[in-house]
């Protein structure tokens, strides 16, 4: 059904750009997706409302990311026919794919996690590239903020981590220390690891920090570090809501659409004739606050009353 559905929209777009032509005064853009995720959507609904905004004859091009090799090649040859000019992706699959093939458009992406370390751009600076885009990223430093809102007596903060997110411990220290705190890094080279890693950090940390890694946050390991961070009462801070409703003390979320409207910002600077080259990869600026109550009592950690009154969801 699905291939069917692909090989139509190749054919319509065919026949209506060779038929009719696009417009000289339409600026044309394609949007490649990975998904048909809720989050994807709203941040699709995002990007297309500032880039309209601005540009109200903008005719956009959706198509969704198939696995199928063959489809892949089909969805290739539809850009290489609709030449727009610019390439916005949503999620990290449809971002990897529009690089690997298209160099010289230029790619603003949205909905990414970690854009350095997944090899989308050298550097957020994103010197001397055919890409930028928004990240779903949330400051270090904002991160350790509310951290220590919730345990202000923090000295020494703890994470796990292993090679896959190594590269973002040396830059984590660097913000621990300049908020007067030591960040306490325990590398995992295997799972069989973590059980000795939690008990080292129990004995030195007043809390564990968290990130999105696939490499250690499998469903077995995230169950297990969930319920003994909470048998040996540490507060722990995941890396999403979702973490959060399974166990986790808090989290900070954000916006889709938020992101969204940045990464139309940045296609319309782009189409107003700056280079990606020249805009730096945006990190989130809407930020959502997601706690766990029933964790919270069970460490005996009171949850500050601005942060309670803040909170997007609750979970009891």
């Amino acid at each position: 059904m699905i291939r069917q559905q692909v090989k139509w929209i190749i054919l319509c777009l065919f026949l209506f750009i060779t038929s009719n032509g696009i417009s000289q005064a339409d600026t044309s853009i394609a949007i490649l997706l990975s998904d048909t995720l809720t989050s994807t959507q709203r941040t699709l609904h995002g990007a297309k409302k500032v880039i309209t905004g601005s540009h109200e004859n903008a005719a956009f091009y959706s198509f969704l990311l198939n696995q199928n090799p063959s489809e892949k090649q089909s969805l290739i040859d539809s850009l290489k026919v609709l030449k727009p000019e610019i390439i916005l992706t949503i999620g990290s699959p449809a971002t990897g794919f529009a690089k690997d093939n298209f160099n010289n458009t230029p790619i603003v992406f949205a909905g990414v996690i970690n854009p350095v370390l997944s090899g989308f751009v050298k550097s957020t600076t994103n010197s001397e590239e055919n890409i930028t885009g928004a990240s779903l990223d949330i400051p270090t430093n904002i991160q350790f903020k509310y951290f220590k809102q919730i345990v202000p007596d923090m000295e020494k903060i703890g994470i796990l981590y292993t090679s896959n997110t190594a590269s973002l411990i040396p830059s984590a220290k660097v913000v621990a220390q300049q908020m007067g705190m030591t960040l306490v890094a325990i590398e995992i080279k295997d799972n069989k690891d973590i059980p000795h890693a939690l008990d080292s950090l129990d004995m030195t940390v007043e809390g564990i920090w968290s990130v999105a890694d696939p490499d250690l946050f499998d469903p077995q390991s995230t169950r297990y570090i969930l319920l003994n961070t909470i048998r040996k009462s540490i507060p722990f801070m995941g890396f999403s809501k979702y973490v959060v409703e399974s166990g986790a003390l808090f989290a900070l979320d954000f916006d889709y659409k938020a992101v969204g409207f940045q990464a139309g910002e940045m296609v319309n600077k782009i189409l107003s004739g700056t280079k990606p080259s020249e805009i730096r990869v945006s990190t989130v600026d809407v930020i959502w606050f997601h706690y766990n109550e029933k964790t919270a009592k069970h460490i005996n950690v009171t949850i500050p009353e601005d942060l309670v009154m803040i909170a997007k969801e609750v979970y009891r």
